[in-house]
Formats: structure tokens, C-alpha cells, sequence
């Protein structure tokens, strides 16, 4: 296993990612996504549905996508923090977690507008959507730390170190003499 997720500590393994669940930091990217859910909603329930408004056929197209590709997004963020943070209130079970994150992709979505239509939209559907993808980066980070994927490494692979050392031992193997 990778030294980045686990180390030993007084003769136990600690997986790293277990602790970073329940620290300061995953209850910061928890309250981070929230608020950006919540000033999401308002601002295209607002502002943003009177901006776009204003806008050309063209970019009250790239304007729609780009809001349903953000609140997609945030949606999907949003329930992966959610199932965390029941994980970590023990109202589920890491196990439970694993089975029902199948239902929660957590799944890289970029920007569908072409970057020259992307910069002529409302500057703050824009900010929310530069956000939005930071936090996915970092979502997805994280969720690659708690789910590691489990077919890269076979169980029975040899480490670099077995390896190694097989290959010391036919450099130096002893050859018996005759006596």
C-alpha cells in the first residue's frame, strides 16, 4: 500500500485517509461545498435568471448549460460530502459508504462552452463555475484516498524491495564447491 494513505503507528496500520475524514480540514471542504450549493441556488434563482435574460440566443444557450452542468455538479459533490460526513457521525458504516457511493459518481465535468463563449458569460456564473470545478478537483482527490481503485495492483505482486532483493540473491548466490 502506498506510504501517502497508510504508515504504522505503535505496530497498527493508520490509514490516512480515515483521519482525514474526521479532521478540520474535511469538515472545511464539507462547509465550503454547502455554501456554494446554497449561493449557487440563489444566485441563479436571482441575478443570474435576470442576467441571463439579457443575453443573446448564443449565450442564453451557453449560459443554460453551463448552469445545469453547475448544479449537476454541485449536486453530485454535495452528496458525496454528505455520505462522508454520515460516515464520520457513525450513521453508516465505511462499508455501507463504499456500496452506496456506487450511486454517487464523483466524475470530472468540465466547462461545455468553447473558452471564448465561456469568458462573454455573467463574471459570476463564471467565478461559480472556477469554484465549483476547484472543489470537484479536491473532491475527487479525496475520494481516490478513501476508495483507492482495487484492480491497479494485484494482491499478489512482489514489491520493488522483494523484487530487489531476488535479484541480489542470483547476482551473489553462493555456488557450492567441490570439496
Amino acid at each position: 500500500m502506498s506510504a501517502s494513505v497508510h504508515s504504522l503507528y505503535g505496530g497498527k496500520m493508520v490509514v490516512f485517509a480515515e483521519k482525514m475524514k474526521g479532521s478540520a480540514a474535511f469538515k472545511s471542504l464539507f462547509a465550503e461545498g454547502m455554501k456554494m450549493v446554497e449561493e449557487a441556488a440563489a444566485y441563479l434563482d436571482g441575478p443570474g435568471r435576470d442576467e441571463s435574460r439579457g443575453l443573446n440566443r448564443a449565450l442564453s444557450l451557453a449560459y443554460a448549460t453551463e448552469s445545469m452542468r453547475l448544479t449537476t455538479r454541485l449536486m453530485q459533490l454535495a452528496s458525496w460530502l454528505l455520505l462522508q460526513r454520515a460516515v464520520n457521525e457513525g450513521e453508516m458504516s465505511q462499508a455501507q459508504a463504499a456500496t452506496d457511493k456506487r450511486k454517487v459518481q464523483v466524475a470530472r465535468q468540465d466547462i461545455a462552452a468553447t473558452p471564448e463563449t465561456y469568458e462573454r458569460l455573467p463574471e459570476t456564473l463564471r467565478g461559480l463555475s472556477d469554484r465549483s470545478l476547484r472543489l470537484q478537483a479536491r473532491i475527487i482527490h479525496f475520494d481516490k484516498l478513501i476508495y483507492p481503485p482495487r484492480d491497479t495492483t494485484p494482491a499478489t505482486a512482489p514489491s520493488a524491495l522483494e523484487t530487489q532483493f531476488d535479484r541480489l540473491r542470483e547476482a551473489f548466490a553462493f555456488q557450492t564447491l567441490p570439496v
